[in-house]
């Protein structure tokens, strides 16, 4: 990864450039993090011509180490307002990193009367290209179409007509090796900002997969196969995710009392069994074709926890029906009819949004009485709303926020204008300070303190209790932080913590790929620096301690079962920045 493809849309050029002597040891949310902070006017409109989207793979990415296929995307969030990043599991990642590209960065903004174009790459370099054919199409139809120009060894990163609409709940979407579109780096709106850009699809037509320079390979491969072993052996990574994915956490959430259900009302949902992992793998079997659970999202993940949902003939419905996903459409809403589910998770798909934000904006909509809860019909015809553009449609494709405030809803879970996933912090309280606490608005990865919580996996923090759980998040948020700019898949975390050898055997990898002599230490240091350059972002950018806080009802409203409110101090929050070493 010896450049960066700076990418201007106001003049319609490329051009690459050395990558800064600051830069060479940043990849993945490290990076974008820094490009952000470094180029993009922290007061600026989202939308506008000051914004930038950066695109990086991680420090580990183009090489066989496992799980090591996620990238980033960052820019000023136009849900938020702060700074965002958010990352996807997809050959993407190993394709860009392959090339030789360290980060793409997207600038300028083109007339509104421009059409829109796509970023074409390959071994011979990068061209925008023109894309007016395939303007207003949906992920499905737009991958089918490049696939028919570019050829069926591409892969591609794009957005629906909600990121076109500049939709706050935007992503963009990547193909998993199937081809097909789904592993989203959904979270946050950078979709929109992509939209804004005019910039339709990334296309990278290569067939170099892992071709990453390696110092020393014959050690870097030793490590690589280690690690593999670390995480096939675990419990949670190696079994658990294997056979059920991502939705096998639906009853263990359930059980412990903190799915969160009927717009955060309590923390337990009747129908949690028939949207569950267990659930969907029993269907998949039974319907037969492509539907088990057993799937990557990349080429070298091993954990291997995504799915292909089938349809009742045994079609490819959606890929994948994740459990923040089921949840979101499913438990929040009073819907646990899979199908259903599998078809909103699709238009979510095609459309270019965000699942967890999406369904939160449905959640809301029923609290509003847009529609009644449990009703899955209504639900995709609000989301065909979306999909066209109506008033109506964006007023959801814009996020819970966007909802509450057009129906004077105040009980709507967002933290930095971003809606909470799968966990109610009153009963898992070390995720509600990540919540609470982190730069990105409300985000789990961010630092899951479900692990310890509810998993027990890195030791046991009682979840219903307020001590211990600030620290316990600040820990997981250097942790993951670190994690994104390895690109990492999170789920690592989980080996990472519980087997004494696994941190050694990453930075083994390290240093064998670059030729260091880092230590564990080092590793966690990106990580600090990440969330230090992050918070100097939101520092700037007008973020006070009053915009790290979870919504009033939370502290004030008992969840059953265990009719517990979220009483962890603020004040002890506000220290947390401490352990960060913060610049400000």
């Amino acid at each position: 990864m010896n450049k960066i493809l700076r990418v201007d849309v106001s003049k319609m050029e490329t051009r690459t450039e050395p990558v800064p002597e600051d830069y060479q040891l940043l990849g993945g949310r490290g990076l974008t993090s820094r490009i952000v902070l470094d180029e993009v006017e922290p007061t600026c409109h989202p939308l506008g011509e000051q914004n930038k989207l950066v695109v990086a793979p991680g420090l580990l990415g183009g090489t066989r180490c496992p799980n090591a296929g996620r990238f980033s995307f960052g820019a000023k969030s136009p849900l938020t307002g702060g700074i965002k990043e958010s990352n996807a599991g997809s050959s993407c990642a190993h394709k860009l990193a392959s090339l030789g590209y360290k980060a793409i960065i997207v600038e300028g903004r083109p007339d509104e009367d421009e059409d829109f174009h796509l970023l074409y790459l390959s071994d011979d370099g990068a061209e925008l290209q023109p894309a007016e054919e395939f303007a207003g199409m949906g992920a499905y139809e737009l991958n089918d179409r490049l696939r028919k120009k570019y050829g069926d060894q591409i892969y591609v990163s794009c957005i629906g007509p909600a990121g076109e609409m500049r939709m706050s709940a935007a992503g963009v979407s990547n193909n998993d090796p199937e081809g097909g579109p789904g592993r989203f780096a959904g979270r946050g709106g950078l979709g929109a900002v992509m939209g804004a850009k005019k910039l339709k699809a990334i296309v990278m037509d290569t067939r170099k997969v892992f071709e990453s320079p390696i110092k020393n390979r014959e050690a870097f491969q030793k490590a690589a196969k280690k690690f593999a072993g670390i995480l096939t052996s675990n419990k949670i990574s190696g079994e658990a995710l294997t056979n059920y994915g991502t939705d096998v956490l639906m009853n263990i959430l359930n059980e412990a009392g903190g799915l969160p259900t009927q717009n955060f009302r309590r923390g337990r949902f009747e129908g949690a069994p028939r949207i569950s992992g267990e659930a969907l793998a029993q269907i998949a079997m039974e319907r037969g074709g492509v539907g088990t659970p057993v799937h990557n999202c990349h080429p070298g993940c091993v954990i291997r926890c995504s799915n292909i949902y089938p349809d009742k003939d045994g079609n490819a419905l959606c890929s994948p029906i994740e459990y923040e996903t089921a949840w979101a459409l499913g438990a929040n809403c009073l819907i646990d009819d899979l199908d259903t589910i599998g078809l909103l998770n699709r238009m979510c798909n095609d459309y270019g949004l965000d699942t967890i934000e999406t369904g939160g904006a449905l959640g809301v909509a029923m609290e509003a009485g847009v529609i009644k809860f449990g009703d899955g019909k209504g639900a995709i015809h609000l989301l065909e709303e979306v999909g066209r553009g109506t008033p109506l449609g964006r007023i959801i494709g814009n996020g819970a926020d966007s909802v509450g405030k057009a129906y004077g809803i105040t009980r709507v879970a967002t933290v930095k204008g971003q809606h909470l996933p799968a966990y109610d912090p009153r009963a898992v309280k070390g995720i509600g300070v990540t919540y609470a606490m982190t730069t990105m608005g409300a985000d789990h990865t961010a630092g899951y303190s479900v692990a310890s919580n509810i998993l027990k996996s890195g030791g046991f923090v009682d979840p219903l209790k307020p001590e211990g759980q600030v620290d316990l998040s600040a820990k997981l948020q250097i942790a993951a932080a670190a994690i994104d700019t390895l690109g990492l898949c999170i789920f690592t975390s989980f080996a990472l913590s519980d087997n004494p050898e696994g941190f050694p055997t990453v930075v083994d990898m390290m240093n064998n790929m670059y030729g260091l002599s880092w230590t564990a230490e080092d590793i966690l240091e990106l990580g600090r620096e990440a969330l230090r350059v992050e918070k100097e972002f939101n520092r700037r950018a007008g973020f006070t301690p009053a915009h790290d806080r979870l919504p009033e009802f939370f502290r004030t409203e008992p969840l059953p079962p265990h009719n517990t409110v979220f009483d962890v101090p603020v004040e002890e929050m506000d220290r947390m920045n401490e352990q960060f070493n913060m610049l400000q």
